[in-house]
């Protein structure tokens, strides 16, 4: 059986990590089979879900490999989440149960999370005795705050799906996790390809900035480019037709 599993709904695409037995645990082979297939959906999707077969989301990295991991043992197991960090394409990641340590940064990975009843956020690295790796600590301040990543990582406080969306972790709570996520990424799904693409690099680059010019300037350049296109000429005739036809 496949311990990743990559289907295609339109332009998105769901990646399943399926090894229930194991509640998902990440290994060397795993991560690497991971961005194998998130590779595989950049180049013939427009979003890209990740959940996990359940009854967990991830339950981390194996331990005994990480027991046994030096630098480049490590590095091996962050390939899979990083190659969601790094996605082209927008992510989501349906967290429909518990995302424990490396589990955890492979949700933090995601441009976009939502969680489901059952989902927990564990930092657990500390509970474990070994430091937090794979950027944990700069997604988590990043995406939530210092006091919230102190509470997880430090404090051993536990997140669920309700603390999780108060907290800026989850975008939503949902019953069905991957239904809301499906129907999140529509819109990136139906819109033009390479424009999808764009708005997420310029994204990463508008992120670092400080000065709210220099962001219209790195946003001038894609937005006239995108004028040009003959999507937005059909969209632009498009909506025109249904406003006349009122």
């Amino acid at each position: 059986m496949a311990e990743v599993l990559l289907e295609y709904d339109d332009s998105v695409a769901v990646i399943t990590i399926n090894d229930p037995e194991r509640r998902n645990a990440l290994t060397i082979d795993l991560s690497q089979e991971l961005a194998d297939k998130v590779t595989q959906a950049e180049r013939e999707a427009n979003a890209l879900i990740i959940t996990g077969a359940p009854p967990a989301f991830c339950a981390g990295a194996d331990l005994t490999q990480l027991g046994n991991s030096k630098d480049e043992g490590l590095k091996k197991i962050y390939k899979g989440f990083l190659a969601v960090a790094n996605a082209s394409i927008p992510t989501i990641a349906a967290v429909n149960g518990a995302a424990v340590g490396a589990g955890l940064n492979l949700a933090l990975a995601a441009d976009v999370r939502i969680a489901g009843p059952k989902a927990r956020f564990d930092a657990r690295f500390l509970q474990l005795g070994i430091h937090p790796g794979g950027g944990m600590t700069w997604m988590l301040q990043r995406i939530t705050n210092r006091q919230t990543a102190t509470a997880m990582t430090l404090f051993g406080q536990i997140l669920d799906a309700d603390q999780a969306v108060a907290h800026g972790l989850a975008y939503a709570r949902a019953e069905d996790p991957l239904a809301v996520a499906k129907e999140l990424a529509r819109a990136s799904a139906e819109a033009p390809a390479e424009l999808v693409r764009t708005i997420k690099a310029t994204m990463r680059l508008t992120d670092v900035l400080d000065d709210h010019a220099e962001a219209v300037e790195t946003e001038l350049t894609p937005q006239v480019t995108s004028i040009d296109t003959p999507e937005f000429a059909a969209r632009l005739a498009a909506m025109k037709a249904r406003i006349s036809g009122r």
